[in-house]
């Protein structure tokens, strides 16, 4: 599949990669994938965030998904969630962090030298990137542009859709900024 990807995708992959091994996580996440699209200049999907008002807040749409890093991962949605339950995850995470420290529940590891090698996809990265894929057969186009994994990222429910979400960027926006073609593979 990843013949297909175009130099914007390739990149997007590799940043990816990149902002993984900058944090020592194990895998490679669709949070990775959504911070390397935001540091593109130059493609379509850097494009279809400018023209949706993400171009110059780029540092917001970072703080929303260290936010729910320090949630241990947890959307707003599920945090809602669990307070339907009787559980305040902001509670849960100030006890964490007052006795283990700020950033205890994110997984960032302070030991960068732990981990040396091949850092793996996340389930949820691999469906990002598979989804992309479907998104570009749908749409018709040859190959997989960095466009499609922006797409795909605004479809699978998470962290990255919501954080996007909050800022103006939804799958149905981002049809419109880039032309339709996409509504019904990735529901």
């Amino acid at each position: 599949m990843f013949e297909r990807f175009t130099k914007d995708a390739r990149a997007v992959v590799q940043g990816a990669v990149e902002y993984a091994e900058e944090a020592a996580a194990q895998t490679v996440d669709a949070e990775h994938l959504l911070l390397a699209l935001l540091d593109r200049e130059g493609s379509r999907a850097s494009f279809a965030l400018a023209a949706l008002g993400v171009g110059g807040r780029g540092d917001s749409v970072r703080e929303g998904l260290a936010e729910a890093r320090r949630r241990a991962g947890l959307s707003q949605a599920e945090a809602d969630a669990l307070a339907g339950l009787g559980i305040d995850v902001s509670e849960v995470v100030a006890r964490v962090e007052e006795a283990h420290g700020v950033g205890a529940m994110s997984g960032d590891r302070k030991d960068r030298r732990w981990w040396s090698g091949h850092r793996s996809f996340s389930r949820g990265a691999k469906e990002v990137l598979e989804k992309a894929l479907r998104v570009a057969v749908a749409r018709r186009d040859r190959h997989i542009g960095d466009e499609h994994i922006l797409l795909a990222l605004t479809v699978r429910p998470g962290v990255p859709a919501e954080v996007l979400a909050d800022h103006g960027v939804t799958h149905e926006a981002l049809t419109r900024v880039l032309g339709g073609g996409a509504g019904e593979v990735c529901a």
